[in-house]
Formats: C-alpha cells, structure tokens, sequence
C-alpha cells in the first residue's frame, strides 16, 4: 500500500500526537508499505486526514486538498481522518462544528476513544462508518525494564508530565497537590515531580520541575516514580498517562474525558478532594496494580495493527466506499481550494503581524527600561 499521512514529524517534545504518528508512520515503512506527506502521487491507496483546521503546525494538507486529489488525480484513493479533538477539549465553541464541516468527503472515521466518538452525537459525523482505535506509546522506550518499585516504606513519588501548558491539563489539581505538601505530615511521605512546560503565572514551590523530555529520557525520568498521575480534563486519549503506565507506574486520575476507558483496572480514580484517600488505596493495593500493568495493553504496536487491519479492510472494501462517498462537483472543489488558498494566505499574514507587533513592544518595553 501507498499511504499518505497529513502531518510532518516535529522533532523534539510535542506532544502525544505527534508521537503518536511518527511511530506510526516507521510502523508501515517497516512493514514494507511507503508513507508519503503529501498529495503529489497518483498512485496513493489510504489518505490519512489529521488536522484540517487553518493554522495547524502539523498539517501538511487538509480536507479541501483531498477533494480536489480525489476528483482531479486519483478518486480510487480512500480517505480516513483520526479524530482527537473536540470543544470539551480545548474549551472553545467552534472545534467540533469545524471538524464535522470538513468530514464530507472522509470515507472512514477513526476515534481516538469512544468518549469522543459521544461528543458528536449529534453531529452528521456520528452517523459514519468509524472505528474507535486507542493510542499507544512506543513499549520499546515505554517499559518495565530496570524499573525500581516502591518498597512500602519509603516516600511514595508521584509524577506527571505534559507538553502543554494548557489549563485544561489539570493544573488546578497540580497546584493542590503542591499545597498538600505544605504540611510537614504529607512532605515527609511523599515527593510530586512535574515534567513539562508550566503555566507562566503557576509556581509549585513544592514540587520538581524538570524542563520537557522525550523517548528515553522521559521513560528513565518516569521510571523513578512509584504512582503516576493525571488530572487532565475531557482528555480524547492522551498519552502522557499511558507512557506512565508501560512504566509500571499505578495511575491515579480524574473521571473525565477518556480517560477511565485506559485507567479504570489499572488504578484509582481520584476527586480534589480526596485525593490523600486515594492515595491510600493506591498504596493499600499496589502489589496487585503493578502485577496487573505488567499486562498493560495500550502500546503502540497494538494500536499499529489495529491501524493496518482497517487500513487493508478500506482496500478490500474500496469499490462499496467509493460509491457511498458524497459527491462534490468539480466547481465546488475548485472554488473551496480558491477559497482554502486565501484562508491560509490571510492566516500567514495575520500571524506574521502579530509577531511583528510583539517585537516592536518588547523593544519598546526594552527602550523605556534602558533608560530609566
């Protein structure tokens, strides 16, 4: 098979996605398939359709370019889009209209969790053929070897770690846990580490903050902790706290979101609240918690084949998918990449002002500071 996937490997920490797809793409080249970025071959088989919002880092094309490859190149080539966001998510109001808008043309749909396939009941987008395959990190980095458990007797270390500093990471409950150790009673049984990039006005005095790290590093640095935590709100899928698990890491989180579909037998759900509670059951049960991560089954290989079973079925499948597909006349798809084009022309320009505009002020600041 040709696949193309639309989105380029940002090297460096950038989050689970990001991840996510680069391994995914060494997956099929290993397997002997070619992964492509783009759009420029006539011979692609599967267009995988990441991000088709204006303005993402990672996009190399989106929903308008596939429309127009597929009635001007190649109509045989099937389509699939990996859905991982939504409003919920991001706490804004537009995301989940945008993603359903720029669906019409996706054969097959692939939910990162069943949470989120829920999120657009009541969208069109709910009513297509999909698949819900869970994310996976890399187990060859993400595993138990050389991992050092808690003993029962010493601090219990507690740890988390997220690329972005987005609020709705859980920084709250962070910021709680941080107070907690204020008293002398809970500093002396227990250490919080947290890795990643903090909101700028967030201080945990605290806590250990260690900068963002990535593969080996970040598996080495997680390894050291007994109890992994995640306090992420409407999260899709994440793989933050399934990096934590593979590392045998018992995983205290909050009901939300996806996240009891990968937590829920393999650790404590927790409330603000109460979190010291439940971090005594955590404790009381920790033997039988770490025995049953040894089985842990979101990896990433799992996640790859489930990637290419429907990757292989859409092939086997592709004359009825073809003839369900919505059909777009040749001026539509012409008149939306016009339009798509001016979109992503005026979205450079307005970012390339803005960026002007913050030099100029922090010059200014600059100047008004040097002379005072």
């Amino acid at each position: 098979m040709k696949i193309s996937f639309g989105a380029k490997a940002i090297e460096g920490p950038f989050g689970g996605g990001n991840e996510f797809l680069k391994n995914l793409k060494n997956f099929f080249e290993e397997k002997g398939h070619q992964v492509v970025t783009h759009l420029n071959d006539v011979d692609i088989d599967i267009i995988l359709l990441t991000n088709p919002l204006v303005g993402s880092q990672t996009s190399t094309f989106n929903n308008v370019d596939i429309d127009y490859y597929l009635k001007f190149k190649n109509p045989n080539a099937i389509v699939f889009q990996r859905i991982n966001e939504c409003d919920e998510r991001k706490g804004t109001n537009y995301l989940n209209s945008e993603i359903n808008y720029r669906n019409k043309g996706v054969d097959l749909n692939i939910f990162v969790s069943e949470w989120l396939r829920s999120v657009f009941e009541h969208f069109s987008i709910y009513n297509k053929k999909y698949f819900v395959i869970k994310g996976g990190p890399n187990e060859k980095i993400y595993n138990i070897q050389n991992k050092k458990y808690w003993n029962g007797a010493d601090k219990i270390k507690l740890v988390t770690h997220h690329w972005s500093n987005n609020p709705m990471k859980g920084f709250k409950v962070y910021k709680e846990i941080d107070s907690l150790l204020n008293q002398s009673s809970v500093y002396s049984k227990l250490e919080f580490t947290f890795i990643g990039n903090l909101p700028k006005n967030l201080n945990l005095k605290n806590t250990k903050v260690i900068d963002p790290l990535v593969g080996n590093e970040l598996a080495e640095e997680l390894k050291k902790h007994h109890v992994y935590v995640t306090a992420s709100i409407n999260e899709p899928s994440g793989n933050h706290h399934m990096e934590g698990a593979l590392c045998g890491l018992p995983i205290m989180y909050v009901e939300s979101g996806a996240l009891p579909e990968y937590c829920s037998d393999y650790g404590v759900a927790f409330e603000k609240e109460s979190f010291l509670s439940s971090l005594k059951i955590i404790q009381r049960d920790y033997q039988n918690l770490i025995s049953k991560l040894k089985n842990y089954p979101y990896s990433f290989s799992y996640a790859a084949e489930q990637y290419e079973k429907v990757f292989i079925y859409a092939v086997n499948n592709r004359a009825e998918l073809i003839n369900q597909r919505i059909k777009i006349s040749k001026v539509q798809v012409v008149l939306s990449l016009i339009i798509s084009v001016l979109n992503k022309t005026l979205y450079k320009i307005k970012r390339s002002i803005f960026i002007l505009l913050g030099k100029i002020k922090r010059y200014i600041q600059g100047f008004f500071i040097d002379q005072k």
